[in-house]
């Protein structure tokens, strides 16, 4: 996963992430992700953000002919900071209205909530404003179904994702972090619990 955050000026910045998934042992893509968006910066705490996801995942079912699908979202959100003694905390509320592709069928529309946070420790004693060291990100994701459920999986819970990294913090500007995640899934047909193992670089501008 690549995160950026850039500076346009003291109200505006933009935000692009950008994510490669493969299926299990590395065996194909399974997905791959891009979400830019446009941030209004409300205060050092506060910030508002409208962008758009290309989703495009790839299924090699067992003595099925190999396919892909797109999914298209809007979404918004609103991100709080704030510290906790020497700890950083960020709260995350996104909305998303979804249009999803259906392998031989016609496009579905469905719309999701999700709350996130995330806490980071830092593992050195001398950090001055978090700029730079070995810190410890502790997070939890839950995302529910809220319009057109029988689309999805006929439930207000669609997921929830629970990880945990190591972090280094090169400069204010960059950050690498690796990680494992586990998502619990709610399928039409029965539950799912994925095991991933996560790299990430997070550059600001």
């Amino acid at each position: 996963m690549f995160v950026n955050s850039t500076k346009l000026n003291k109200k505006w910045a933009t935000h692009l992430d950008l994510q490669y998934r493969s299926s299990d042992d590395w065996k194909h893509t399974k997905n791959l992700m891009f979400r830019p968006g446009l941030t209004y910066l409300i205060s050092n705490k506060q910030e508002v953000t409208l962008g758009y996801l290309l989703n495009e995942s790839y299924t090699f079912p067992e003595g099925a002919a190999d396919f892909h699908v797109s999914e298209h979202r809007i979404w918004e959100q609103y991100i709080y900071k704030h510290k906790l003694s020497s700890v950083a905390a960020t709260h995350r509320f996104r909305m998303e209205q979804r249009f999803i592709g259906k392998h031989n069928a016609d496009e579905v529309f469905a719309q999701r909530f999700r709350y996130f946070f995330r806490f980071l420790v830092p593992l050195e004693k001398q950090v001055a404003n978090f700029e730079k060291g070995l810190f410890v990100a502790l997070q939890n994701e839950i995302f529910l179904n809220i319009d057109n459920k029988d689309v999805i999986n006929n439930s207000v819970f669609d997921q929830n994702r629970v990880y945990g990294a190591a972090v280094y913090r090169f400069n204010k500007k960059l950050d690498i972090e690796a990680g494992y995640m586990n998502q619990a899934v709610k399928g039409a047909v029965g539950h799912t619990s994925n095991n991933i193992i996560q790299l990430a670089v997070y550059t600001r501008f």
